[in-house]
This record gives structure tokens, C-alpha cells and sequence, in this order.
């Protein structure tokens, strides 16, 4: 059965490259969604196995879209990585202690990040 993963990312470049990388290679299907508010509709319309939450999005940003996520029974439960170009060790520390399952990197590999996500949540 394939993976559904849900990228929640304002740029259309990131969305389409992710989506692409993640059918290409892995064979997923993909949903996407370009706010927060679109992302927490699609999560509990779709029910995706993983969401990949970008951090840094005009209105809702992705911490406050993931405590959204969790407060919501039907999404509560969906792992969520969070993608972000932002490096420092205090960013890192504060997006792990919201209880993602992981941080990953902009500018991402696309040959090697659905490997990435598998590894994180045990899907291989």
C-alpha cells in the first residue's frame, strides 16, 4: 500500500519538487497544501500517514499549524516532520520541543528525502 504524505508549504516550488521526489521516487501519493489553515483541512480530510510542515509560513506558521494538528482527535494522531531552512541550534531545540518526530532541512536532497522521512518513522 502506498504512503500519503501531506506538504504543507507556502512556496509552490518547494511543494512541487517535495511531491514530485516523494511519487518519483517512493511511488506516494501526495497532497498539498500552500497555508496552514488549507493544511489543517486536508489533514483531516485526507488522513495522511505523515505530513511535512514547512516552519516558516505568512499567517499561520507551522508550530502553531502542528498544535492545530494536535488538538484536532482526527489529526492528533498523524507524524508530522517539520521542514525548515532555518539551521541554528536554538531554532532546533524549540521546534524538537514541540514533539515533532523530526526536523529536516531546506534546501532538501529530492533523491534522498523520502528515504529520510522512512527512516525517521520507521517505514522501512
Amino acid at each position: 500500500m502506498a504512503r500519503k504524505i501531506l506538504i504543507i508549504d507556502d512556496e509552490e516550488d518547494i511543494r512541487q519538487v517535495a511531491a514530485l521526489s516523494l511519487e518519483t521516487v517512493a511511488g506516494w501519493e501526495v497532497v498539498m497544501a500552500s497555508s496552514g489553515p488549507q493544511g489543517l483541512a486536508r489533514a483531516a480530510e485526507h488522513q495522511p500517514d505523515a505530513i511535512l510542515l514547512d516552519v516558516m509560513m505568512p499567517g499561520m506558521d507551522g508550530p502553531t499549524t502542528f498544535r492545530e494538528l494536535r488538538k484536532n482527535p482526527s489529526t492528533a494522531h498523524i507524524p508530522v516532520l517539520l521542514l525548515t531552512a532555518k539551521v541554528q541550534s536554538t531554532d532546533q531545540r524549540r521546534f524538537a520541543d514541540l514533539g515533532v518526530e523530526a526536523v529536516l532541512f531546506k534546501p532538501f536532497d529530492p533523491l534522498t528525502l523520502s528515504n529520510e522521512i522512512a527512516l525517521v518513522l520507521g517505514w522501512n
